[in-house]
């Protein structure tokens, strides 16, 4: 059976990476800072701050996926057909020769990519106030799509 204290230090370390918000890094940063500091008393603490990070970990590398997908996708659909000789007149950048159609299929996946990136982010806020709602139950929590950095 966990104390009060175990469960509130395992709520406030899921919590402490809702600080990605304010703070840069501070979603690893935080939980960290409370995982160590308590990890080697509490077993239940030492598990959520395990599940934080490799929950942190795991969208951090799921994100940089999908930038390195989306960014080539814009960039070869916009350029594809541009002639670089005729790209600058006067100062004034002009893409002359862009057709919508011929790029629609590069377009869609750097959207769709966009898209998951955002419904990451939607769903890690959503998964991070329910893993604190779990673990100040007392119980514990194991994020889904978590791939295991630190075991």
């Amino acid at each position: 059976m966990e104390t009060t204290t175990e469960k509130n230090i395992a709520t406030f370390t899921h919590l402490s990476s809702l600080t990605q918000y304010f703070i840069p890094f501070g979603n690893y940063i935080f939980p960290i800072i409370l995982w160590s500091s308590k990890k080697e008393e509490s077993e239940f603490v030492d598990h959520n701050g395990k599940q934080v990070l490799n929950f942190q970990l795991s969208l951090l590398l799921y994100s940089l996926v999908l930038i390195m997908i989306a960014i080539p996708s814009f960039i070869i659909s916009v350029f594809k057909d541009t002639s670089f000789e005729t790209l600058v007149h006067h100062h004034d950048i002009t893409l002359s020769n862009f057709n919508i159609e011929n790029n629609i299929g590069m377009l869609t996946v750097g959207l769709i990519c966009v898209l998951l990136f955002g419904l990451l982010k939607v769903a890690e806020f959503f998964l991070i106030i329910y893993a604190s709602i779990k673990t100040s139950n007392g119980e514990r929590y194991k994020y889904p799509i978590t791939i295991p950095f630190i075991k």
